[in-house]
């Protein structure tokens, strides 16, 4: 059971505080800094609800005893004394949330949770460890997600027999990292591991690489070389974008398979291989079979056992070990010390659409390292690498405030301003283009919502 901490000085609110939630978290009360402090320290408390003002001390002071302590700690700021310059000044020295009395229950328990992920989240930043970087990556595969533990699990399953694999997925998951994992891994890896891209090498040619020529076979054939094939004799082929192969190959291809014998081009002596053969592609291969595009024989003969590679977004647990491991490589492979890694720069690549997948992921990881100045990655490190429409799509969108039934559009009107002009650190002409209002209309809103909070004091 997650741990919160609530510290305010007025005992009913407290006391109410701890009613709401004592059946969802285990609930320490305070009701002032020195308390406060001494469960901060014998306990991991995940969030700490506190007040401003504690009688005659600054809640703020208390705060930075906290960060000091834990300068990942989760605080969400409470107070009946809230302006927008207040609110600036408190995410700006990195308060979780800030939010003003009277507290809305179900608004401070979308909160909490939210929170309590956060201090989960920290948790596992923590790149430099030698045991989570075993924990996460085994023959060069990373994540923690179900459909990936499934993946090693058949891995592991078929790795000594010699049945055809076919490993799917969208461009940039990792498909040839499966590829290798199964031939590491089995009783053929200490033979020969050979990989070829249908798609990058043109048809004409694509038969004398796997199959190999003699000499005097066609101009240019100076020399015998050998296929891939029967250089692959003993070990693992490995036939990435197996679906741009073009029908007449595809033939030859089937023809070596089920025979386990290939031809040289200009050879009238066949040579008999023994070599796994595992096919990946991104395409829709039944769909081709139904255009007529994609051999069905050789189509089941390829799909003896799929593998399916899940896009990033459909693994999103598996950002955090992936992004640990790639700071990893290139603070060292670019000679960066990294020392610390900022809540933002997660949160940032989780709501980014990684529609390069794994790949893209770790692009963008590399260029931010390659580019921050110091030794601390935050949120600015990849926003500067991303076009500034497509920013303002991708991550202002997808940043969730909690807005509940019977709220006055006048108030849900009022959080969204002042979220998204915080999201966009202040920039009020940002705001007023992302909210597609003018720079006259949200200057004038942020004016009133100054004067309504400063006559609540």
């Amino acid at each position: 059971m997650e741990k919160i901490l609530i510290v305010d000085d007025d005992e009913p609110i407290v006391e109410s505080l701890k009613f709401a939630f004592k059946n969802q978290y285990k609930v320490y009360l305070a009701y002032n800094s020195e308390e406060a402090l001494e469960h901060y320290t014998n306990n991991e408390i995940s969030v700490t609800i506190l007040d401003l003002k504690l009688g005659n001390e600054d809640g703020m002071e208390l705060y930075s005893k906290i960060k000091d302590m834990n300068p990942e700690a989760v605080v969400i700021i409470v107070t009946a004394y809230g302006t927008i310059k207040s609110s600036i000044e408190a995410i700006r020295s990195g308060v979780f949330h800030y939010l003003t009395k009277p507290i809305d229950i179900k608004e401070l328990e979308f909160l909490i949770a939210k929170g309590a992920e956060v201090n989960n989240l920290y948790k596992q930043i923590n790149f430099l460890s030698a045991e989570s970087r075993e924990k996460y990556i085994k023959d060069g595969i990373i994540g923690e997600s179900g459909s990936i533990k499934s993946i090693l699990n058949t891995i592991e399953k078929i790795k000594d027999i010699d049945s055809k694999v076919l490993i799917t997925g969208e461009s940039g998951t990792g498909k040839s990292l499966i590829a290798k994992a199964i031939h590491r891994q089995g009783n053929r890896r200490h033979k020969k591991f050979y990989a070829i891209n249908c798609a990058a090498i043109p048809k004409d040619l694509l038969e004398s690489e796997l199959f190999g020529y003699k000499k005097g076979a066609f101009t240019g054939a100076l020399t015998d070389k050998k296929g891939y094939f029967e250089l692959a004799h003993g070990g693992t082929l490995f036939l990435d974008e197996i679906g741009d192969m073009d029908l007449g190959m595809q033939g030859k291809l089937l023809q070596a398979i089920q025979e386990n014998v290939i031809t040289p081009i200009g050879s009238e002596e066949p040579i008999v291989v023994d070599v796994r053969i595992i096919t990946a592609t991104n395409r829709d291969l039944l769909n081709l079979v139904k255009e007529e595009r994609f051999r069905e024989d050789l189509y089941y003969r390829l799909n003896v056992i799929n593998i399916h590679m899940p896009a990033l977004r459909d693994r999103p647990e598996d950002i955090v070990p992936l992004t640990n491991y790639f700071i990893y490589k290139y603070s060292r492979l670019l000679n960066k010390e990294i020392k610390k890694i900022e809540y933002d720069f997660i949160e940032t690549l989780e709501k980014y659409e990684l529609n390069g997948n794994v790949r893209e992921l770790e692009n963008l990881v590399e260029r931010a390292i390659a580019l921050v100045e110091g030794d601390v990655l935050t949120k600015k490190d990849i926003l500067s690498h991303i076009n500034k429409d497509e920013k303002s799509e991708t991550f202002i969108n997808k940043k969730l405030i909690p807005i509940f039934v019977g709220q006055t559009l006048e108030n849900i009107e009022k959080k969204v301003i002042e979220s998204t002009y915080m999201e966009c650190n202040y920039n009020q002409r940002e705001t007023a283009k992302i909210l597609g209002i003018t720079d006259r209309t949200i200057r004038n809103k942020l004016k009133k919502y100054i004067e309504q909070n400063d006559k609540n004091q």
